[in-house]
């Protein structure tokens, strides 16, 4: 018999046991495991086969070999195949830990359990946590199977990205746990869901790297999310800005989940809320703490240059005379802007055009130049290179370029192998496993065991 103190400590324990036990018996989430085994598996496949062809080409060639990265040319490849599954499939299996109870009208007594309904909104979302995990398990062997062939996995670099894609994934849960607490069946949760997926995508695809408006809105877009943990940047303010989204979709949830409401109170509590979160998100904003947690360090400028631009404390206005579509823009903010911007205390770039201005004429004189103005200093160059344009800003600053430190360059890791071998794993023995878990879940309990522990043991 259980203390009443256990009892107390964790009152919300058998109603997690209870929705783990839901998750498990549902057919969502074993086809979704099913469905994950060959996509990871193909896409590790092929990028194991094109990673294994360059360093093939790089052998013998230093230069060469240093480019090959096993976060580019393995992590990557292999969980985008992942993020795609928990883009299209995740939803249907976190829409069913509350959209069967809506629908069979097991909500009704679910409300009237002894849980706050955020203690039970929380316990679904650790359930859906717990669910991305168990398939997070299958692109996880596609890793292991990858050092067993003696290919290299930067720590930091693999933790980035996982974190990214639990973040995604739990961002994903909350969006659908909102859609069902509003939705009056599974299937339209499911539609609002993938509205919500497919139409980020579209929105990344059509807007992204346009200015105005539509700019504007490719910021709302998921895509982007996951694509800075993929580029192996830790950002503090996008981990913060995930983190207050899926609060907010969350609480969004428990202000729509229990009957009998008002529909006006509620409308009146989400608009409270999102208040509240777009309060969050705009903080979450202004935080500029960033980490380049790559082991080549290609998101940073050299060591010796990041510690003498972290020290230029005044202002640094940057202004493009560029188009965002010009591919100029995109090497010069690859190259120099987004690394100013995470080095320097102070710096604001912007484009000429403005925002909601018309597009810079590129027949123009003044086309293709950058602006900086340190102080009351400024200098114009056309460079996309750091190396043209820290010394401008090492001379509009007043300061001697530094001498530059001593530091290993990054080796490269190529490896030459075949991995023929894992698609008997990913195409036959992870389904089987699965298949046996699905078929476990489903056995009946064991009455008789039930019975003697009851009776004390007596036959």
């Amino acid at each position: 018999m259980r203390s009443p103190d256990r009892l107390t400590f964790a009152p919300w324990r058998p109603a997690l046991v209870k929705e783990l036990w839901a998750l498990a018996g549902g057919r969502a989430f074993w086809t979704l495991l099913l469905l994950v085994c060959p996509l990871v598996g193909f896409s590790f496949i092929q990028a194991l086969q094109l990673y294994s062809e360059a360093s093939s080409a790089a052998q013998g060639a230093p230069v060469a070999a240093s480019g090959l990265s096993p976060r580019d040319g393995i992590l990557v490849p292999t969980l985008g195949s992942f993020y795609v599954a928990i883009t299209l499939l995740f939803p249907f299996v976190a829409i069913r830990a509350l959209g069967d109870e809506k629908e069979t009208g097991a909500l009704r007594l679910l409300v009237q359990l002894p849980y706050r309904v955020s203690t039970l909104i929380g316990i679904k979302l650790a359930v859906v946590a717990a669910a991305w995990l168990v398939a997070a398990a299958i692109a996880a062997s596609a890793l292991v199977i990858w050092c067993m062939l003696g290919g290299h996995v930067g720590i930091a670099e693999l933790a980035n990205l996982a974190a990214g894609h639990l973040l995604y994934g739990l961002l994903i849960g909350s969006i659908a746990l909102f859609a069902s607490a509003i939705a009056e069946s599974s299937a339209t949760a499911a539609i609002i869901t993938l509205a919500f997926t497919i139409g980020s995508w579209v929105l990344d695809f059509t807007a992204a790297g346009s200015s105005g408006i539509a700019g504007l809105l490719s910021q709302l877009s998921l895509t982007p999310a996951i694509r800075t943990f993929e580029t192996g940047i830790l950002s503090a303010g996008l981990v913060a800005g995930i983190v207050a989204a899926i609060g907010g979709f969350c609480a969004l949830a428990a202000i729509w989940l229990p009957p009998g409401v008002p529909v006006r109170s509620k409308l009146l509590r989400s608009v409270v809320c999102i208040a509240v979160v777009a309060t969050a998100l705009g903080f979450a904003s202004t935080l500029r703490a960033t980490f380049d947690v790559t082991e080549d360090r290609r998101n940073s400028f050299p060591l010796a240059d990041q510690r003498a631009l972290s020290q230029l404390k005044a202002p640094l206005r940057i202004t493009v005379h560029l188009s965002v579509e010009d591919p100029r823009y995109a090497d010069l903010k690859r190259n120099v802007l987004a690394k100013l911007e995470r080095v320097m205390p102070d710096v604001t770039v912007r484009l000429a055009e403005g925002v909601f201005s018309p597009r810079i004429n590129p027949n123009d004189d003044r086309y293709g130049e950058v602006t900086y103005l340190y102080g009351r200093r400024s200098d114009v160059s056309r460079s996309t290179s750091h190396r043209e344009i820290l010394p401008l800003i090492y001379a509009l600053a007043g300061t001697a370029p530094p001498a530059p430190l001593s530091t290993p360059d990054y080796p490269g890791y190529p490896l030459v192998t075949k991995a023929e071998w894992a698609l008997p794993w990913f195409f036959g023995g992870l389904p089987l496993l699965i298949v046996l878990g699905w078929w476990w879940s489903r056995r009946p309990p064991n009455i008789s065991h039930l019975t003697q522990h009851r009776d004390g043991g007596r036959p």
